[in-house]
């Protein structure tokens, strides 16, 4: 097809004469009709399901070195534990172990953002790749937690003494543990088996119910047990849960709505 015979007089120009760019008509010759692209696919994206299978192992990891640690926390979680009972302290390693769990659980909750911010908020942002979304959701939960830790602190530093502080602050990285281990399950289905993101929400607003309610009880036990002014603790609960995480929901909100391109 691009072997085209021209007059004689097409090639005698002058100034553009042998120039690659003189014939533009011969270059634009197609040999078809562009087809529609292929829709895109939680399951058909080769860096979250790499990111989910290294999120995967090392979970794996974690929970097999953290094993003794994580079964001790679980036997006495709804254990109420009496004045002068000795406790067993985590070594560094085991401590450690926890933390990475605490950011595992970041990273889930931000991909279930990223899932539910495609889907009923839009997926163009003024991002050069969708995945750098997910890096600011990320930071914004680590964050999160930070924040709460210090609150906690600053809080039960003042009311509370430094033995219970410390206790809460171990059933605190327990519990975040815990809600990241129960939203990997989510995760998976919705990357893999597509399931549809109502569902996944349904069943991430009744986990977190329930960590909500461990949360409640566990400051209840620790602080509030032997102490006179028991209804306290629904102040304190608002405060250092319920606030931090309307802030966070509208935080993510904020970003969501300030990053998305509006036709």
């Amino acid at each position: 097809m691009r072997d085209v015979q021209f007059p004689q007089h097409f090639d005698s120009c002058g100034f553009f004469s042998g120039d690659t760019l003189y014939y533009t008509e011969v270059s634009g010759i197609s040999g078809g009709v562009a087809g529609d692209p292929v829709p895109y696919t939680v399951h058909g994206d080769n860096f979250l399901i790499t990111l989910m299978l290294a999120c995967f192992l090392l979970a794996v990891y974690a929970i097999s070195n953290a094993r003794s640690v994580i079964l001790r926390q679980f036997r006495t979680f709804f254990y109420v534990r009496h004045e002068g009972t000795t406790e067993i302290t985590e070594t560094g390693t085991e401590l450690r172990l926890q933390i990475f769990l605490v950011l595992l659980t970041c990273i889930l909750l931000s991909l279930l953002a990223y899932f539910y911010t495609i889907h009923f908020v839009g997926d163009t942002f003024s991002l050069s790749s969708d995945y750098q979304l997910i890096a600011i959701y990320f930071a914004i939960f680590v964050c999160y937690h930070l924040l709460k830790v210090l609150l906690y602190t600053m809080v039960n530093n003042v009311f509370f003494d430094g033995k219970r502080n410390i206790q809460w602050l171990k059933s605190f990285l327990f519990i975040s543990s815990i809600e990241g281990v129960l939203i990997f399950p989510a995760v998976i289905i919705r990357e893999y088996l597509d399931i549809s993101i109502e569902k996944v929400v349904i069943y991430f607003v009744i986990l977190l119910s329930f960590v909500k309610f461990l949360t409640f009880y566990k400051a209840y036990t620790i602080f509030f047990r032997l102490n006179v002014a028991k209804l306290q603790i629904i102040l304190y609960f608002c405060t250092l849960e319920i606030i931090p995480m309307l802030t966070l929901c509208g935080a993510l909100v904020m970003v969501a709505k300030q990053l998305i391109i509006n036709f």
